[in-house]
């Protein structure tokens, strides 16, 4: 084989890319090198598996070193790509035990995802404290919370655990009282997967209400339900410190002349992830927003055959039409296949993104789709108009039925739907999907009002939320 294929990263965008490419070019080489044991695994699971809903890690693995060897994929773990020369078109790798070696390449994607930030705080410094972006940390966790008697290590199945660090979490007495540092997605999953294990949980988040790209009836509720479960939320409350020397004893917050401490003995840093790029320093690649590599709609980067997919990439929003950076799974895993197939010599797009994105509190849902936010919206050009409307999520004589948020953002110029959030107990977040079609389908508001979506009592009312929201949000532009 000639001509190879060079892949950075081996999780969703990158093995995506990596098995379409094989299976588009089977007589070229395919190298895939990944710095770590874990490849193919799903974050957004992580959560769950230390709630307790998912028995076992392995359940979390979409592919095995096994079963990507048998696609025909040369897979290189503990092998970490740390510096790209362009115009030689190969890249350096340096070997878990320090050693370098370079490979050449023809193609080159740099699929490397992102990582967790922790401000100020050095979670690793002490005992008790943790950020869940990766999966030894999820299996350090779920140890930690558990009683050392009480613990099973063969929930952590799989070989790269990290296992000094599982059996030393696993040793330690079980936290009582736990402080989530953040209160986006990850604070909000870690928060009702803590809770789930029998800790005393509370959320801290600097701004006024939780989920904040959701915008605040979705934060609202969401705050409802968790405090509903026992959960203390805190917002407009930024933690200034972590406290403790060996264990973590307390969070601070509020200001430095009169802070108030909040006993715990566990805390999760979840206040953001950051693209991981610096591979490709020295290189005058361009970046984009939140400092990820700017890519164009076949995943190119402004460097000779280099490709970017994943946590680590910019997209076009279908909104603004703008670059932006919006790390999520969908995202990654259809962009690594579309560059695959690119590079195999089938040139596809990457596809636009809208921020589709879902979560749950205990029995309560939410969503959001597209732009909600009044000052990001007119940045782009629009005249932003938006309502909030309470509909049933069913007809109100069926059982299930529940009150079913709705906000819906527009253009006053065009009508066009430039948003949605949906937030509920009933099948809510489910309905954004109607909302990413039409924004991705350039909808406007009456459009949508005169969609034909499905009636029945057990699913939903004859004007289902989303129609009932459109028709109050038509009135307004109409007004």
């Amino acid at each position: 084989m000639s001509d190879p294929f060079v892949v950075v990263g081996a999780d969703a965008a990158g093995l995506s890319a990596a098995s379409k490419f094989r299976r588009e070019a089977p007589d070229r080489e395919v190298v895939v090198f990944e710095k770590g044991r874990w490849i193919s695994y799903a974050y957004c699971g992580m959560p769950y598996f230390v709630a307790g809903y998912v028995d076992r890690m392995s359940d979390l693995l979409s592919l095995s070193p096994s079963e990507v060897d048998e696609r025909g994929i040369d897979l290189r773990r503990d092998r970490e790509v740390v510096a790209v020369e362009p115009d030689a078109k190969r890249v350096t790798v340096e070997t878990a035990d320090g050693d370098r070696f370079e490979q050449a390449y023809d193609d080159l994607l740099v699929a490397t995802g992102a990582r967790a930030t922790t401000g100020p705080f050095d979670v690793r410094g002490v005992d008790g404290a943790f950020t869940l972006h990766d999966m030894d940390a999820a299996a350090a966790i779920d140890a930690y919370v558990a009683e050392p008697d009480a613990y099973d290590p063969d929930r952590a199945d799989v070989s790269a655990v990290d296992r000094e660090r599982v059996d030393r979490n696993a040793a330690m007495r079980a936290p009582e009282t736990a402080a989530v540092v953040g209160g986006g997605y990850v604070g909000v999953e870690v928060a009702e997967a803590l809770a789930e294990r029998g800790l005393d949980v509370h959320v801290f988040h600097r701004s006024g209400h939780l989920l904040s790209p959701f915008g605040e009836t979705v934060g609202n509720r969401v705050e409802e339900a968790l405090e509903a479960e026992g959960v203390s939320v805190h917002t407009d409350a930024p933690v200034d410190a972590l406290v403790g020397d060996d264990r973590i004893e307390a969070v601070e917050i509020g200001d430095e002349a009169d802070p108030e401490t909040v006993p715990v003995d566990m805390a999760v840093v979840g206040v953001g992830i950051r693209p991981n790029t610096d591979l490709l320093d020295g290189t005058g690649v361009d970046l984009g927003a939140g400092g990820a590599i700017r890519v164009d709609d076949r995943g190119r980067t402004s460097l000779p055959d280099v490709y970017a997919a994943g946590d680590c990439a910019t997209a076009r929003h279908a909104v603004t039409s703008e670059p932006d950076w919006t790390p999520l799974g969908l995202t990654a895993n259809r962009a690594g296949r579309a560059i695959g197939a690119t590079v195999a010599g089938d040139p596809t797009p990457v596809g636009d993104i809208a921020g589709t994105a879902a979560v749950k509190a205990f029995d309560t849902e939410a969503a959001r789709v597209g732009v909600l936010d009044r000052g990001k919206a007119e940045e782009a050009g629009f005249d932003p108009v938006s309502e909030t409307v309470t509909a049933g999520s069913r007809s109100g004589y069926y059982p299930g039925a529940a009150e079913t948020d709705v906000t819906l953002v527009a253009d006053r110029d065009t009508g066009r739907l430039l948003g949605g959030s949906i937030v509920g107990t009933d099948r809510a977040a489910i309905r954004i999907d109607t909302l990413a079609t039409a924004i991705e389908s350039e909808m406007t508001v009456p459009e949508i009002e005169r969609l034909d979506l499905a009636y029945a009592p057990p699913f939903s009312p004859v004007w289902d939320p989303i129609l009932v929201a459109a028709k109050v949000l038509n009135g307004t532009l109409d007004g």
